[in-house]
């Protein structure tokens, strides 16, 4: 199978169309999440695929559901991706997808930092503080920080930047309990993957995660995980 900048599923509804996922509609209350070969490079989708990346980004996030999703529901459903497209088309699918509950997505990019450096270097550097949060003085670029610190960004609309926001924001937007949710797995889920990421010789630095909503009202962890 060449490489898939866009997919072409005809049995299915398009629902979505991102800078590197697709999403078709399976029933009303599924979708068919395609990783694609595309590569957004701050918000910008460029012309040449990476051969092979929606794979390997599907395989990295389903390592990662696997290993932290005890005593966090997620969006997974456990369905085979080439069961719900026709059979013409299960090459496009193959490694590269899954089939998730459909959530009402919560428009926040939850990061969590656990070292100084990027964006939140240079917000430190004019501030000392990062999204609101105040770090001791005197930290270096590239330091580890006393403790993780969660560092929202609202979502922005595709081709512009994400902004950053204080969790005040975010109580403002979803009220405290949904806020401090998804702060806390936020915290919980980085510190084991950073933990198990240091027994393989990488240090994560910072990472992000999305949460989405069910029918009930319940918090999920969904899309892509430490990627």
């Amino acid at each position: 199978m060449p490489d898939i900048m866009q997919t072409s599923i005809k049995s299915l509804p398009l629902v979505y169309r991102g800078k590197v996922r697709e999403c078709y509609a399976v029933g009303e209350d599924k979708l068919l999440m395609i990783a694609t070969d595309r590569i957004s490079a701050f918000d910008v989708i460029l012309s040449v695929p990476i051969p092979k990346k929606g794979k390997v980004l599907t395989a990295l996030t389903n390592f990662w559901f696997e290993k932290l999703a005890e005593g966090m529901p997620t969006q997974l459903t456990g369905i085979d991706p080439e069961t719900v497209v026709a059979e013409d088309e299960r090459e496009q699918v193959r490694g590269r997808a899954m089939v998730v509950k459909r959530l009402k997505p919560i428009l926040i990019e939850c990061v969590a930092r656990g070292y100084i450096i990027g964006g939140g270097w240079k917000d430190y550097l004019a501030t000392g503080k990062v999204c609101g949060v105040e770090l001791p003085a005197g930290l270096k670029q590239a330091q580890k920080l006393p403790e993780p610190i969660f560092t929202p960004a609202a979502k922005a609309e595709l081709g512009t930047h994400d902004e950053n926001i204080p969790y005040e924001r975010v109580v403002e937007m979803y009220g405290e309990k949904i806020a401090s949710t998804i702060r806390n797995a936020t915290l919980e889920l980085y510190k084991r993957a950073a933990e198990y990421a240091l027994t393989r010789g990488i240090i994560i630095a910072d990472t992000k995660f999305e949460f989405g909503l069910d029918d009930d009202g319940n918090v999920l962890l969904m899309d892509e995980v430490l990627t």
